[in-house]
């Protein structure tokens, strides 16, 4: 029999709230050491630990554990499952803390169950309203970690801190109005002491921005606008009033880099998205990678990879950090395959332009200049009538996770050839509502379009090889020290790769798309790989 824990009055804010409660099943009590500062620098050196959505700070979604590698991997074997109650899609790459999985759900819930056998410790439900605004699903990707509390962001655009060894409700945030559009579904990034989170909701006419809370308080440190207001000279660069509803977005995860004290972040497209002709400008700091110092939320640099983007390119991939000898030079670099289907290498320190070149097919750009900036082909924007453009509007990649192994020095990424008839219309934004001013529409049978996982070499952007995927794959990407690299594809396949020359080595089909991107850790001596497919978490292990 089930019995509840109910916190009778926690804080929220300046407020308490009564009633919130978390499920638990009878004697359980997950154990773990806290998750200090330290441990999470320092994440790298205990992979048996996945203690952040992309595995460490610098975000290489890469995992040090080589007990499963490129010679046994077929000796894989299902270990447990844990099925999610609702039916939405699972996006949620899951956090690992000395045997204990934290997971996310649809809509904005989180459960800790054991990471050996998938059993349940305790779940938390989010209350959520009726009436939400949201683009794509209503999506939670993963928690964030610090001490003794797990941080979640939610889709009526709260951050929640919870008690990660009950599960109840420590304090909460209202990052922002819901009804005006504004949503959270990406997984926070802990930097010291603060929680550092972004924003949904650029299909809406939202402004952007991205925060920085106190740990233990919830309360704002601070904010940083990913459209510059009136009174900065960066706001010239939209027309009349158009930056008060241009979207730009931050929906995605991050990177920090200690040493240089700099959080790292993705901005999305402009809005409307498709209908630039009320906004014209290169409209800053949309499509950017934005370089911000921690202590104080100062832009220190920022790199716009589209400007005056009317093809819904958003720059909101995961930007992956490492050090790498370029010209005989060593450099801090940072590494970002693009939505709009050309591949980046970016001096982290300064935001200098390094490397750029095409990964997908792309029709938009004769290439990049000497600065970075793409030199457009004319008329390739949308029209009326509608103009054939690739890459489509899902992008040359997306959201989902690339990833980086320092054994190899490549970038994976999952890479999808496509084009797309794109449309614009005249829109009025009413504020709630969506705002995208056109639209797009493939024009083949999506069966015609390929996907691959393509590793790049990024000192140069050179393909060092490329494995197909039919019919296609949205899914993230994992690379391990064992030199293998696992994502997989909406026909439910899972599959793992060799890292240094790209053959498949092993596959099973776990029945549901595959949306997320895998993570690894070890109980007991033992390495697990988990994926989220459909609305299941499976885990696996070579078998005994």
């Amino acid at each position: 029999m089930k019995r509840f824990v109910i916190a009778i009055a926690v804080m929220v804010g300046a407020h308490p709230v009564f009633g919130q409660q978390a499920e638990s099943q009878p004697g359980a009590a997950p154990s773990f050491s806290p998750v200090t500062w330290e441990r999470l620098v320092n994440a790298a050196d205990e992979p048996h630990n996945w203690l952040m959505y992309s595995g460490t700070l610098d975000s290489q979604h890469f995992s040090g554990l080589d007990q499963i590698h490129n010679r046994n991997v077929s000796e894989l074997e299902l270990k447990w499952a844990y099925q999610i109650p609702q039916l939405d899609r699972a996006e949620t790459v899951p956090v690992v803390v000395d045997g204990v999985m934290f997971i996310t759900e649809a809509p904005s819930n989180v459960v800790a169950v054991d990471a050996a056998t998938g059993r349940l410790f305790w779940r938390y439900n989010h209350p959520l309203p009726d009436d939400l605004r949201i683009c794509c699903g209503r999506n939670n990707r993963g928690v964030a970690i610090l001490d003794e509390t797990l941080y979640m962001s939610t889709l009526d655009a709260k951050l929640v801190a919870i008690d990660a060894r009950s599960g109840n409700l420590v304090w909460e945030k209202a990052v922002a109005d819901y009804r005006s559009g504004y949503s959270k579904t990406a997984a926070p990034l802990i930097v010291k002491d603060e929680v550092v989170t972004g924003i949904a909701g650029g299909e809406f006419g939202i402004k952007g921005f991205i925060d920085s809370y106190n740990a233990t308080t919830g309360e704002l440190e601070w904010r940083v606008d990913t459209i510059p207001g009136p009174d900065h000279p960066d706001n010239q660069t939209w027309a009349g009033d158009s930056w008060r509803t241009g979207g730009s977005a931050s929906w995605i995860t991050g990177a920090y880099d200690p040493d240089l004290d700099l959080v790292y972040w993705g901005t999305g497209n402009p809005g409307p998205d498709w209908n630039g002709d009320v906004r014209m400008g290169d409209n800053l700091y949309s499509d950017s990678a934005m370089a911000m110092n921690h202590e104080t939320g100062g832009l220190e640099w920022y790199f716009q990879f589209t400007p005056h983007d009317e093809h819904d390119w958003d720059a909101i991939q995961v930007p992956i950090l490492a050090d790498l000898t370029m010209d005989g030079q060593e450099r801090k670099v940072m590494m970002w395959a693009n939505r709009n289907a050309f591949f980046y290498t970016l001096d982290r320190e300064t935001g200098e332009f390094l490397v750029g070149k095409p990964f997908a097919k792309q029709t938009w750009a004769e290439g990049l200049d000497s600065n970075g900036r793409p030199i457009r082909i004319p008329d390739t924007f949308p029209t009326p009538e509608g103009t054939l453009v690739s890459p489509p509007v899902g992008g040359g990649t997306n959201w989902f996770s690339p990833a980086y192994s320092p054994r190899t020095e490549l970038f994976y990424v999952q890479a999808f050839d496509g084009e797309a008839i794109y449309f614009k219309r005249d829109e009025d934004y009413v504020e709630g509502d969506r705002y995208t001013g056109g639209g797009q529409q493939y024009n083949l049978p999506m069966d015609k379009y390929q996907s691959f996982i393509r590793a790049i070499d990024p000192k140069t952007g050179n393909l060092r090889w490329e494995y197909e995927i039919q019919p296609r794959s949205t899914a993230g990407i994992m690379a391990t020290a064992g030199d293998l690299v696992f994502s997989g594809s909406v026909d439910g396949y899972f599959y793992a790769l060799d890292a240094v020359s790209g053959q498949e080595l092993w596959h099973m089909n776990v029945g549901r798309m595959v949306h997320s991107a895998a993570m690894s850790y070890a109980v007991d001596g033992k390495q697990y790989i988990t994926i989220a497919a459909g609305n299941v978490v499976y885990t696996f292990g070579l078998r005994d």
